[in-house]
């Protein structure tokens, strides 16, 4: 009985909707908008949090990069140059750079290190069979891969014979072994580097890629490079740090350094047969890349590097040490405030809609004064007409919050193709956006209802 009389008054809250279509409908669009904000807002939100977790995977975990820098140092010590002050007239500093000693006393002196490896980057053309491609050629330790979280779909890493006496072997990116090698297994076979015949061992397992993080934090791509042994890149293919004073001094001169000044500056070859002509880098390495056991031990580690470094250098800061994954941490924080604004005001809007259904249920009320009231004298109780009108406002409510969620859905696969923004439409989401919608027609429609039911019947058969 209980239960077939609050069918009735839900049956006279879905006649009532019906019969104002139009009403219905303006009052629910309050609550179409809203909830498709909140679910396009928290995609937009879930996409970039996940862009910044790929990211740091493919910056690693805990890692700090040291890389070149240019700067130039002037006899004396004068202002403007990265001296010290304790120059002596007419001295002069000098800095190898980047080398393979600096990776030996990180090595020795940094307790908190996990891994380390140098690297060392050049623009080779890779040929076989009459193709030509141009790759980029690294010559690395094993730790790299571990570094970058980077899997091989086959073959294995370099063993040790391999990486001590400097071997011609390599592992190719999944772009070069597409390239080259499309309906066979490429290990085992060789792959001309320049003048050199390297043997494939492995291959690195294919990665997601994307721009953004080439862009700000300087990553590339592994498809397209060819790894090999570091002490294979300085036997066989070039190795900076022995190059001769007149060759310095001639890169001096192209950098704009002149006489009486000793110019480093950091950045990737490009024609390693000719680098002395076509980039002054003199760092044996293009960069060294450091990890560290825990997160909190980032900071402290970058600085004990930076001090060890200037040290072995002169005193010269002729490198730059960032750290990745904090730069990204704090990006991501940035993000998640902004996130949070955009989630309020997508928020507000339902708010919003919530007062449009008590607007429009006041107003009904008022409408419907003489309806109250016949269903009041033929025996409706105050609890049956407060269950029509909440019933009419939480089925408004509920329409609308599934309306918005079918246009939330696509407003999110609309930003991803017309702005090339990364979205995720999360269940939770949904879920809140739709939880949202439904406590708002039940609190903002009880008050209209509660008045429609407190109405004198006698006063509402004389409206």
């Amino acid at each position: 009985m209980f239960i077939k009389r609050y069918l009735h008054d839900f049956h006279i809250a879905v006649e009532a909707i019906f019969a104002n279509r139009v009403k219905s409908i303006l009052t629910a669009l309050g609550i179409i908008f809203g909830v498709a904000a909140v679910i396009s807002m928290l995609a937009i939100g879930n996409g970039a949090e996940q862009e910044i977790l790929e990211q740091i995977k493919l910056v690693g975990v805990n890692n700090i990069v040291i890389t070149p820098s240019s700067f130039t140092v002037n006899e004396g010590g004068t202002p403007g140059s990265n001296s010290n002050g304790n120059d002596k007239p007419g001295g002069k500093k000098f800095s190898k750079g980047l080398t393979l000693l600096d990776v030996e006393a990180i090595k020795q002196v940094l307790p908190t290190v996990e891994r380390i490896t140098p690297v060392i980057s050049f623009n080779y053309s890779a040929l076989l069979d009459g193709k030509s491609k141009p790759v980029v050629l690294e010559g690395i330790e094993n730790s790299y891969f571990d570094l970058f979280n980077m899997q091989l779909a086959g073959g294995n890493r370099f063993n040790k014979v391999q990486t001590e006496k400097g071997l011609p072997v390599c592992i190719i990116g999944d772009n070069i072994k597409t390239q080259f090698f499309r309906q066979e297994d490429p290990v085992g076979k060789y792959i001309k580097c320049g003048q050199i015949w390297l043997k494939i061992v492995g291959v690195v397992e294919r990665r997601d890629f994307t721009a953004s993080a080439s862009d700000e934090l300087g990553i590339s791509s592994s498809d397209n490079k060819i790894f090999i042994p570091v002490q294979t890149m300085l036997l066989r293919f070039k190795n900076r740090a022995l190059l001769r004073a007149d060759e310095i001094a001639k890169a001096n001169q192209r950098a704009g350094g002149g006489d009486g000044m000793v110019v480093i500056i950091g950045g990737p070859a490009e024609q390693p047969d000719n680098a002395i002509d076509t980039d002054p880098n003199l760092n044996q390495l293009d960069k060294i890349i450091v990890q560290v056991k825990e997160t909190e031990q980032l900071s402290q580690s970058a600085n004990l590097i930076k001090r060890m470094l200037l040290r072995r250098h002169s005193g010269l800061y002729d490198f730059e040490v960032t750290i990745p994954e904090l730069l990204l941490k704090q990006q991501q924080k940035t993000k998640n405030i902004f996130n949070v604004v955009l989630g309020a005001i997508a928020g507000i809007s339902l708010i919003v809609g919530g007062i449009g259904i008590m607007n429009i249920m006041l107003a009904s009320v008022l409408e419907r004064i003489r309806e109250i009231g016949v269903r009041q004298a033929v025996g409706a109780k105050q609890k049956d007409i407060i269950a029509q009108f909440l019933a009419e406002s939480t089925l408004i409510s509920l329409t609308g919050g599934i309306i918005g969620i079918i246009l939330g859905i696509v407003l999110s696969k609309v930003i991803t193709a017309v702005f090339d923004i990364k979205t995720i439409v999360s269940f939770f989401s949904i879920f809140i956006a739709f939880g949202v919608s439904v406590i708002v027609g039940i609190t903002f429609g009880y008050l209209p209802a509660k008045k429609a039911a407190e109405n004198d019947p006698v006063v509402s058969l004389r409206a």
